[in-house]
């Protein structure tokens, strides 16, 4: 390596007190990829948790059958809990009055611990 010039050498001075100390010898030795870190991420939203969306949806629609499946859509399912966005109160209410159905079938298709209760969200 050549010799370093007084120029360089003050400069690199002058950086040393004004960052309170050397440079590191590989700028990018503390950094971490973000794949580290995405599983772990996930699994504390609870994302790891359920099925596919469109497997979800495809099933909501066998179990619900045509008319209620275009009224009353899958939005989420976290923590075993199914929210069904539902598009009017009196569906909504219609609903209601047949959860334990709706629950038994949808969990019969979705298979054993993934859902557990079902939400209705109006609007």
């Amino acid at each position: 390596m050549a010799k370093e010039s007084r120029l360089e050498a003050m400069r690199r001075a002058i950086l040393r007190d004004w960052r309170g100390g050397d440079d590191p010898a590989h700028p990018d030795e503390c950094l971490h990829l973000p794949k580290e870190f995405v599983a772990s991420i996930l699994r504390q939203a609870g994302a790891t948790e359920g099925i596919d969306e469109e497997r979800l949806r495809a099933m909501w629609k066998e179990v619900a059958g045509d008319f209620v499946s275009r009224h009353a859509t899958p939005v989420s399912l976290k923590a075993g809990c199914l929210t069904l966005h539902v598009l009017q109160p009196a569906i909504r209410f219609q609903l209601e009055q047949t959860r334990t159905v709706l629950l038994k079938n949808i969990q019969e298709a979705a298979g054993p611990g993934v859902v557990k209760s079902i939400r209705f969200a109006v609007g």
